[in-house]
Formats: structure tokens, sequence, C-alpha cells
């Protein structure tokens, strides 16, 4: 949730506009997200007292993962279903993993 004050910051910057705790609070309304007044304050704060321009040209881009490599195999026995919850349950696991290291990543791109 956190990232989504980092681009309301983002676009109030791109756009020129003050970055200030009301217009944090009108961007994440319209993108259907309650506001946290508090959050958004102290967003607008930091904000303030860094070079955005800066951290924009010192981000670096981090790549992501290379997809597993493809192979054909002959056709397996289907799985059972008790396996594939537990392969389901392990990609969600992944999946959020995942998610919370791209919101470091974007947080890290910030703050430098």
């Amino acid at each position: 949730m956190s990232m989504a004050y980092v681009y309301a910051c983002l676009i109030l910057h791109e756009a020129k506009k003050e970055i200030t705790d009301e217009a944090i609070c009108k961007i994440l309304e319209a993108a259907g997200i309650t506001p946290d007044k508090a959050l958004a304050k102290a967003w607008a704060d930091v904000i303030k007292t860094l070079n955005i321009e800066e951290l924009k040209k010192r981000a670096v881009a981090v790549p992501m993962a290379a997809a597993p490599a493809v192979t054909v195999t002959p056709a397996a026995p289907e799985a059972k279903p008790e396996e594939k919850k537990e392969e389901k349950k392990e990609e969600k696991k992944e999946e959020k993993k995942e998610e919370a290291g791209e919101a470091l990543e974007g947080l890290s791109a910030l703050f430098g």
C-alpha cells in the first residue's frame, strides 16, 4: 500500500505540482484507495527533503529473473488433486515474495 504513496508523489512531481498531503490524498482517492491522511502528510514532508530528479538519475533498473527454460517431455500421468493444491500454494507464496521484493526495490530506487 505504501507504494501507492510513492507513485502519487512521483505523479505530482512529473506534473510539476506541489507535493502536499492533500494532493497525495486526491490522487489515491482517484485510484480508489482510501488514503491515510497521517501517512500522506509523512510522505509529503519526506519528499520535500529529497531531490527526486537526482534519485531518478541514480535509480538502476533491476533485471527481472529469467524465465526457466522450457523443455518438451513425454506426457506424464496427471498429478493428484492434493499435489495440484500444494503446487498452487507454493506458487502463491512465490508470488507474494516477488511482490514484496518489487515493493522494496521501488523504495530502494526512490531513496537510494
